[in-house]
């Protein structure tokens, strides 16, 4: 158990000191999230409605913290081909469950610490004020769907591996396409019919569904100031929901990363080089 958890924080430590490493790099994106957000939630101040404003910064709050968790995660193995280090890690005498549960931890910790540099921004660009908000609520429905977004980046973590030159960039397509179908900004009522069947197979569907109700979006209770966020019992859909998809793309994460690693050693797909 002891060796476990030392190795398990060796590879959070890892990223640590590759974060540090690459800091000047990491304030750039911190920076791009910030802005990228305010500029979304400043539509909503224009237009000068609040339910609007409200409906964008949970959004934005909530698509930053998902699709960090997410590309952190599939752009690990990415970061090790570039370093020179994937053929190592992978020969390493270390269990492939340790090895990306290390990493998921890291990704999770540095998701939070850039969605709460997010926040602190959009502070300062909106009058948000999250007064009777269900924000306990808000964590217990991102506690629940980081296994989701564990599970599809895990997957996606894999591309890189099967392709050197282009796997890196399929797994910024399958972000994209989630962003497009997910309703982040927008009702997924608005989408194309062809594509709204699409929505539900997305976890973020279900969770900006949530926490939009437990903030108190679409209350007509809710004033600037003064929300009326819903209580948890009233998005157990949305958690029932987001549990079975953790229960499913977890595990499926771990299988098809586990093939896609087989097949690399076995082709030499390891090399730096590719």
């Amino acid at each position: 158990m002891e060796t476990t958890i030392r190795q398990t924080w060796a590879f959070m430590f890892r990223g640590y000191h590759l974060t540090r490493r690459y800091i000047s790099w990491v304030i750039v994106f911190n920076f791009y999230a910030l802005v990228t957000s305010a500029t979304v939630a400043l539509i909503g101040v224009a237009a000068q409605d609040y339910q609007l404003t409200l409906t964008l910064v949970v959004g934005a709050l909530m698509w930053n913290f998902m699709s960090s968790l997410y590309n952190e995660i599939a752009m690990s193995i990415a970061y090790e081909r570039w370093e020179g280090t994937l053929e190592y890690t992978f020969m390493a005498p270390v269990s492939r469950l340790i090895h990306l549960t290390g990493i998921s931890l890291f990704s999770l910790f540095n998701s939070i610490v850039q969605t709460l540099v997010v926040l602190i921004g959009l502070l300062l660009f909106t009058d948000l004020n999250l007064r009777g908000a269900n924000l306990s609520g808000v964590l217990v429905v991102l506690g629940v769907s980081t296994i989701a977004f564990v599970g599809l980046g895990l997957m996606a973590a894999a591309l890189p591996v099967m392709s050197p030159e282009r796997g890196a960039e399929a797994t910024h397509i399958f972000q994209g396409s989630m962003l497009l179908v997910s309703g982040v900004y927008y009702p997924v009522e608005v989408l194309p019919k062809w594509l709204q069947p699409l929505s539900a197979l997305s976890p973020a569907t279900y969770t900006l569904s949530a926490c939009r109700k437990l903030v108190g979006l679409g209350n007509s209770g809710s004033v600037p100031g003064n929300l009326m966020g819903a209580p948890l019992s009233a998005v157990m859909r949305e958690l029932i929901i987001l549990a079975l998809m953790g229960a499913v793309l977890m595990p499926l994460g771990l299988w098809v990363f586990g093939r896609i690693e087989t097949w690399a050693k076995r082709t030499g797909k390891l090399k730096r080089t590719g």
